[in-house]
């Protein structure tokens, strides 16, 4: 079960529809408003926790969760949302947890090598693995329990979801948003392990890993990053990835990963913090 502890979680995404389920479910919270964004503190399931929408991009992401750390003195940092698919068969609805994260817009060359952040002669940053566990089983639950009841009929249809899978690995980040095929296939060819790009886990995994703070990154897969991925993006993320969201890390919270038979596509095993 998720270990107690004094410090809050820290909760952060890029676009409001994606906590907007967890604030509702945080009636009695005093905000704090620090840098033009507004930091809601809270207990969700019995669990002290600061959620912030972050907004878009690294710059955005990596300011929002030093304020975190700063501020709020954040205990780990969960980063919901949701990303564009590159990897093969990872289809849109499936959910992908980041064990490792890298930003593929970083080029320094010939200073430093392609993708290595400059001075920390690092390129790939892992999340926490014992946070990152607990997530996949509770992705894994929320998939097998709770996706047909809780995503509507018309919904589910619109957006082809059946049978979405839980993906671990690597998660690509830029600022930029990947919507052709060939820029995809670009970046699927330098990293072939990729499973799917977004714009703030690059930035969350450097400030984290500078900081020594524990974090994973969790996506839910709205497109396949080519030329239909702006095509109802935002009714994506708001009948599917927001519900997503907000299942997932109430199971988290609450330590619930109650599922028989997980599908965590790369086979790694599941478990609790």
């Amino acid at each position: 079960m998720l270990i107690p502890t004094l410090k809050p979680l820290g909760i952060v995404a890029a676009l409001h529809a994606e906590i907007a389920g967890l604030l509702e479910t945080m009636p009695s919270r005093i905000s704090r408003r620090i840098g033009g964004r507004d930091y809601h503190c809270g207990v969700l399931a019995g669990r002290e926790c600061v959620i912030v929408l972050a907004r878009v991009g690294k710059v955005a992401a990596a300011a929002t969760v030093v304020t975190l750390i700063h501020a709020f003195d954040v205990e780990a940092i969960v980063f919901t949302g949701v990303a564009g698919g590159i990897g093969p068969g990872v289809a849109v609805g499936d959910i992908v947890i980041g064990d490792v994260v890298m930003q593929h817009d970083l080029d320094a060359s010939p200073l430093f090598p392609r993708y290595e952040i400059p001075l920390l002669a690092i390129s790939r940053l892992p999340s926490s693995a014992g946070m990152s566990d607990a997530m996949a089983a509770c992705a894994s639950a929320f998939l097998a329990h709770d996706m047909a009841a809780d995503i509507a009929p018309d919904e589910r249809a619109a957006f082809g979801l059946q049978r979405p899978h839980v993906h671990r690995g690597l998660i690509v980040s830029g600022d930029c948003f990947v919507s052709g095929a060939t820029h995809a296939n670009d970046i699927l060819a330098a990293l072939p392990d990729a499973l799917c790009v977004e714009m703030e886990g690059g930035a969350v995994a450097q400030v984290c890993f500078e900081y020594g703070v524990p974090f994973t990154l969790v996506r839910t897969i709205s497109d396949r990053a080519d030329a239909q991925a702006a095509t109802d993006f935002m009714r994506f993320v708001n009948g599917v990835a927001s519900v997503y969201a907000s299942g997932m890390l109430r199971r988290y919270l609450a330590g619930v990963t109650d599922v028989a038979t997980p599908s965590v596509a790369s086979g790694a095993p599941v478990g609790r913090l």
